[in-house]
């Protein structure tokens, strides 16, 4: 599956963004998708996914700020994000991962197919 990740940008503190990311190829009903974001100088982090069943998970740090969705029927997956803080600027990548359970939803090494990134950037 080819994953295209858009809706970033700049954006204030306290401001929302809403990413989208749009999957080609295989069904996209097959596979549990995340987010996960690379600040510089930084490793990847999680930040939320969500499975086939529609179990979700959040990094500590993005609880009650950010909520994830899918549309099967569009091939999209969406993170809503608000109350956005300066650090949660950076680089966000889209994944899709077949098979991937509950315990592994927060491990980058779960997800087989990743999108290009889009760049969220909050302003202080």
């Amino acid at each position: 599956v080819q994953l295209q990740a858009s809706g970033g940008g700049l954006v204030q503190a306290g401001g929302s963004l809403r990413l989208s990311c749009a999957g080609s190829g295989r069904p996209f009903s097959n596979y549990a998708m995340g987010w996960f974001r690379q600040a510089p100088g930084k490793e990847r982090e999680f930040v939320a996914a969500i499975r086939r069943t529609g179990n979700t998970a959040f990094a500590d740090s993005v609880k009650g700020r950010f909520t994830i969705s899918r549309n099967n029927a569009l091939n999209t997956m969406y993170l809503q994000m608000n109350a956005l803080k300066p650090e949660d600027t950076a680089v966000y990548y889209c994944a899709a991962g077949e098979g991937v359970i509950l315990s592994q939803m927060g491990r980058s090494s779960a997800y087989d197919y990743w999108g290009q990134g889009t760049q969220v950037t909050v302003s202080s």
